[in-house]
């Protein structure tokens, strides 16, 4: 791990106040182990109701073909299915822990938007997202894995990365 990425993943472990509606969001990869362990970190478990979660995934769309929308472009099934079985397999991770979980995937091909808009949708308190390390911002704005670094620059909401093991 780097020195940038272990000063991040310090400074994110400075305790923060507990959080009672969490958004889990992905970009499309599998949601590991070390964003979920971070979902139950920032969980408030002190309240009368238990935390809730709202696991969040995008199937992408690639994009359009002469401005308009082309089948083409869309998830196919096994896409969908992939992202169902993600968002699942966290839902199921989250309830052996004690939280509350829910969640849901939508296509779309402004993946920032999306997550950023559904977080307000849901009432979500903070977003947590697995990242991979920071690329500088005129390289990471072509990359589809430093979709993270976007949504924390723009969402009204803290956002959590919790950097991926290579």
């Amino acid at each position: 791990m780097s020195s940038a990425a272990r000063a991040a993943v310090e400074v994110s472990t400075v305790a923060e106040p507990g959080f009672g509606r969490i958004m889990l969001a992905s970009e499309g990869r599998e949601i590991p182990d070390t964003a979920i362990a971070r979902v139950a970190e920032l969980a408030d478990r002190s309240g009368p109701t238990n935390p809730s979660v709202h696991v969040f995934s995008i199937a992408r769309v690639h994009g359009v073909a002469f401005g308009f929308p082309n089948p083409g472009l869309m998830p196919t099934k096994p896409e969908w299915a992939e992202q169902r079985a993600i968002v699942d397999r966290a839902i199921k991770r989250l309830r052996r822990m004690g939280l509350d979980a829910e969640g849901h995937v939508l296509a779309t091909r402004k993946v920032t938007a999306r997550i950023c808009e559904e977080a307000i949708k849901e009432e979500c308190q903070a977003i947590v997202m697995a990242a991979d390390p920071d690329r500088g911002r005129i390289v990471g704005d072509m990359l589809w894995n430093q979709e993270p670094q976007r949504v924390r620059r723009r969402a009204k909401v803290p956002v959590f990365l919790v950097p991926v093991e290579d």
